[in-house]
């Protein structure tokens, strides 16, 4: 049997040899489906992984509370909306509820600093000392400031790479420079380490951190002393992120005298909620790439079928021949069959080359990370088969019917 199998693959092989053009263009849609399958999860993977270190910057296991997400008459409100969130909920959250390791709080806004005849508009922190812990920030030079900076509102400042790339000379040291925002002189004592884009495109690295004192009593001024634009929290271990949620949705009702039916006025994520809504839209675009190329494996399969009928009708009286001479039908469907096997062999394996190149190309040329898995190119290559399989069943089986006299006299 191996033997004949082996006789009936040479065969197929000098049969698809006599018509090398249409063979080539039977097997081209299965290398474009092929092709464009391994390079298009290929991309989804490398953008699934980018989001997964985007998600990693801002820190190990972080709860992130915003305020004044609540629902009025039907409509929800924008987070950051209202002031709910203070700084004494902070530190009543770290003294009620052991499993969070730290917290901390911070408020945003957006103004000009200036250093010498050099400005830039960029977001300004003011935070807590442990918000730099929860979010794992590094320095590249200098160091953070302390709990007594904040007690003092103390006018020193961290700047990241963006900040010192707009505000400073090149080969320029920024620790132990002043700058000034909004006229108040601050002096830097510490270069942040870069972290890139964040999970939502930001630039994590244009930021200034000053004490949060600082920034409320002479920066940005406030209405009620002590509201923050968001909360921040860690625990020691991600197993303990639901609990800890559930922990903090339960102290900040009971500090906010919400009653059982009004609905939070504040939003609780983790850091492993926000990368599922990222890693989900990346699933659903890849899936839906996966879709499109797929179809041009059906296309690839339909065309292998096509070309098979069609020789069929030409080799009508060769198959009338081995049927005389002691062919049986299960020979004339093994002959079909691999020589749809063949096809879709020789497709998918140039397919394999085309999509490992073009996902290669695709990072090259426009910067995308794409990340290239054996399992796919395997589930590729082994569906492109099933498709030759598949498609080629009809003409084998309508080629082993043939009545052996009709088809010796077939013209």
């Amino acid at each position: 049997m191996p033997a004949f199998i082996w006789l009936t693959v040479m065969t197929a092989l000098r049969i698809l040899a006599r018509n090398r053009l249409r063979a080539g263009l039977t097997m081209l849609g299965i290398v474009i489906g092929v092709g464009a399958v391994i390079a298009m999860v290929s991309i989804g993977e490398g953008a699934k992984r980018a989001v997964q270190a985007q998600i990693a910057t801002m820190g190990t296991n972080v709860i992130i509370v915003w305020p004044g997400a609540t629902t009025v008459s039907g409509v929800r409100g924008g987070q950051g909306g209202a002031v709910t969130l203070t700084v004494s909920d902070a530190l009543d959250l770290k003294k009620k509820i052991p499993l969070l390791s730290e917290t901390g709080w911070a408020r945003r806004e957006v103004m000009q600093m200036v250093n010498g005849n050099r400005n830039w508009n960029g977001p300004i922190n003011g935070v807590s000392p442990s918000y730099l812990t929860i979010r794992d920030w590094a320095f590249s030079s200098g160091g953070p400031f302390t709990q007594a900076d904040l007690d003092s509102a103390a006018r020193v400042a961290l700047i990241g790479q963006t900040i010192v790339d707009n505000l400073f000379d090149e080969g320029e040291e920024p620790v132990g420079a002043v700058i000034r925002i909004r006229n108040v002189p601050f002096r830097v004592i510490g270069v942040l380490s870069p972290k890139g884009q964040s999970a939502q495109g930001s630039d994590q690295d244009d930021v200034i951190f000053i004490p949060f004192t600082t920034a409320e009593r002479k920066v940005f001024g406030t209405m009620f002393l002590g509201s923050v634009a968001a909360l921040f929290a860690s625990t020691d271990r991600p197993e303990d992120l639901p609990e800890a949620v559930e922990r903090i949705r339960e102290v900040l009702r009971g500090r906010h005298r919400l009653q059982a039916e009004q609905a939070d006025d504040f939003t609780v994520k983790t850091q492993v909620d926000i990368g599922k809504v990222q890693e989900g839209t990346n699933y659903t675009l890849t899936l839906l790439l996966f879709s499109v190329a797929s179809v041009s494996l059906l296309v690839g399969g339909i065309g292998i079928m096509n070309i098979l009928l069609v020789s069929v009708t030409e080799r009508t009286r060769e198959i009338g021949v081995r049927m005389a001479v002691g062919a049986k039908r299960r020979h004339i469907v093994m002959q079909f069959l691999i020589e749809a096997m063949t096809l879709s062999l020789l497709g998918g394996a140039v397919g394999v080359v085309l999509g490992v190149v073009g996902a290669k190309l695709t990072t090259v040329v426009a910067g995308w990370p794409t990340v290239i898995s054996t399992d796919v190119i395997l589930i590729a290559f082994f569906f492109s088969l099933a498709v030759g399989l598949f498609f080629g069943l009809y003409p084998a089986n309508k080629a082993s019917r043939l009545n052996p006299i009709e088809a010796l006299r077939y013209e």
